[in-house]
């Protein structure tokens, strides 16, 4: 793929994940792809922190409007707080500029389909930051679902272990947050840091639209003192009755790779995704597993406004997980793990500690793996779930 001209890029939010979107931009302009035009920032990015674009020095404001109206940008990427999502969209949709926006996409059903509506009224093309909806992998699984190679899929489960410090919710004002100053913020374990668990196990189910939902159950746990669930799982019931369920955790108590289980009668697919990496296992055969190349979203965005090259993660698509954000948002407070369930430990790096909760590396892989809530797994911190039917 190649662009006659680069195309104009706007960066609003470098810094935190803003890094790798900023190391990203770099590699495409390096390929003559794209061109970054400004960085939207409270403080401007120093010299130190643009050292890869010495010499084409982008243009720096905190006025994403006006900065858009200076570059000329064709495209942006936002990659703000949660809760700002749909106002710079929005600003931009309102210039003809299209985006990329960060996941998750909107911080209530509310503004997203208040987004989703104003880039489609505005023409402009809108790629939600689900990495893992470019891997190769997917349409790998979903040919192998579709031939039958494990028989009849009876649901989909989703795992995902991480290690996360008590540093880690002092990173921004918004980490860890439901709310802040009135306003949803919904920064959850489900909802943010392994919110690709939750949108990749609804893609391969093929129920990723928000009138695939027909229920949804959650619970939510927290081990830190936070606002937000840390220990959380979800099931959602497809039209059709197909159950989605993923069970994550930010306590573990070993890090471990997340991963998308497919269970059919004859078999499983698990999907490491972000690895790109694929195992299946089935009856009558040995376990066959492979790793599958990636395309980047930047770059599928540039094809499709070049050359019209389908979206891989247009708005629509992520209807069911926003169903089940609203979900999550609209639940009871997370509640507080008893202190007997959970110990620390210091912190993998630097001077700080991590919670960790008792066996919960198990009752995750578990929870995937028999398509059931904590509660239904007898862990004596749960409580039964709360139901949301859209």
């Amino acid at each position: 793929m190649s662009a006659t001209t680069p195309v104009p890029v706007v960066l609003a939010g470098a810094r935190g994940h803003g890094r790798w979107h900023l190391a990203n931009v770099r590699r495409l302009q390096h390929q003559g792809l794209v061109r970054l035009a400004g960085i939207c920032e409270l403080n401007p990015l120093t010299d130190a922190e643009l050292d890869l674009f010495a010499g084409e020095m982008p243009e720096q404001s905190s006025d994403f409007g006006a900065l858009l109206d200076s570059t000329g940008a064709r495209a942006a990427i936002i990659c703000t707080p949660i809760p700002t999502h749909t106002t710079l969209a929005l600003t931009a949709a309102a210039r003809g500029v299209h985006l990329l926006l960060e996941k998750p996409p909107a911080a209530t059903w509310d503004d997203y389909a208040r987004m989703a509506d104003g880039v489609r009224e505005a023409g402009v093309a809108c790629q939600v930051g689900f990495q893992s909806f470019g891997s190769h992998a997917v349409a790998a699984v979903r040919d192998l679902m579709e031939s039958g190679a494990i028989g009849s899929v009876r649901g989909v489960g989703a795992a995902g272990a991480w290690v996360r410090d008590d540093a880690y919710f002092r990173r921004a004002p918004w980490a860890g947050r439901r709310r802040m100053n009135g306003t949803d913020v919904v920064d959850g374990v489900l909802t943010n840091p392994l919110a690709h668990a939750v949108a990749t196990a609804l893609e391969l189910a093929g129920r990723g639209r928000a009138e695939d939902v027909q229920s949804i159950e959650t619970e939510l746990f927290r081990a830190h003192d936070i606002e937000s669930d840390d220990t959380s799982c979800v099931r959602i019931t497809t039209t059709g009755g197909l159950p989605v369920t993923a069970a994550v955790t930010l306590c573990a108590e070993e890090a471990g790779e997340p991963y998308v289980i497919v269970h059919g009668d004859r078999g499983r697919i698990t999907f490491w995704y972000k690895q790109d990496r694929v195992l299946v296992q089935r009856a009558g055969h040995g376990p066959e597993e492979a790793v599958h190349g990636r395309t980047d979203l930047l770059e599928n965005l540039v094809d499709h406004l070049e050359h019209g090259t389908a979206l891989l993660v247009p708005p629509e698509r992520t209807g069911a997980f926003m169903r089940v954000l609203e979900a999550v948002r609209t639940a009871p407070e997370p509640t507080a793990l008893p202190p007997t369930a959970w110990h620390t430990r210091p912190a993998d790096r630097g001077d700080g500690v991590r919670r960790v909760v008792h066996g919960i590396d198990g009752t995750v892989a578990t929870a995937a793996d028999t398509l059931t809530l904590f509660s239904e797994l007898g862990a004596s911190w749960a409580r039964p779930s709360e139901v949301s039917t859209p």
